[in-house]
């Protein structure tokens, strides 16, 4: 286990938004922090009332929105045009090429998402986009899958072998989660605080796991107070 800390991460304060960025991102570069196996950007966003990211492009990468409170307002160039609020996953496939947007629409209360970025399992794939909700129930003290690269029980479809799960922790509530042989994960603490095999995190901690051909551990999850996690499981 390597644990990075909340404050070792790049910040960014403009003003409007307040991001702090777990890889090298934007101004913020560090060599030893370019990703995690297929997991390129990992970014705590803050969004101020009213203000958002103007329209910009992307290629070749899968973009994966979590909100955690607030209300995120998208429109891209495929025509597609949502809100997503706490418990929607929105995916976003580049691919060839797609513009896009983001605005908090709120004149009152700032936007907190997760912006996330999986590498693609080849470039060139059709630019493609899914919003899906799961509530609190399905997430309460257990990891459920939200990504992975099948659609599994309802999740976004990622063009790359990564699963991602999402899980909400307080109290007594625990789970557990086998990194098979050859796979790596990353557990990002969102909000609140929770173990990690023993090992207690603040929100914006993260622990990585990459047995590589050694034998498959497993991930203890335990000991929350109104934590929110998400694991990143790896190829």
């Amino acid at each position: 286990m390597r644990h990075r800390r909340s404050s070792e991460r790049g910040h960014a304060d403009h003003g409007w938004l307040n991001s702090f960025h777990t890889f090298s991102f934007a101004d913020y570069r560090d060599p030893a922090h370019m990703g995690f196996r297929t997991l390129r950007v990992l970014n705590d966003d803050r969004v101020a009332p009213g203000m958002g990211f103007g329209a910009h492009g992307h290629q070749n990468m899968e973009i994966v929105s979590y909100v955690l409170a607030g209300a995120l307002e998208h429109k891209d160039s495929m025509g597609n045009g949502s809100v997503m609020r706490p418990g929607d996953v929105q995916r976003m496939s580049a691919g060839t090429g797609v513009r896009h947007s983001e605005f908090n629409g709120s004149k009152t209360d700032p936007v907190h998402f997760l912006q996330i970025w999986i590498t693609p399992d080849k470039p060139g794939h059709t630019p493609g986009y899914e919003q899906v909700h799961f509530d609190a129930a399905s997430k309460r003290g257990r990891l459920k899958l939200i990504a992975s690269p099948n659609g599994a029980e309802g999740s976004v479809t990622l063009h790359q072998d990564a699963r991602i799960y999402a899980g909400l922790f307080d109290g007594e509530e625990s789970a557990e989660h086998t990194i098979s042989r050859g796979r790596a994960a990353w557990i990002h603490v969102a909000s609140g605080t929770l173990k990690v095999n023993g090992a207690k995190m603040i929100a914006g901690d993260a622990v990585s796991i990459d047995p590589g051909a050694g034998d498959a551990p497993l991930v203890v999850l335990s000991g929350g107070v109104n934590a929110e996690v998400l694991l990143f499981n790896l190829r």
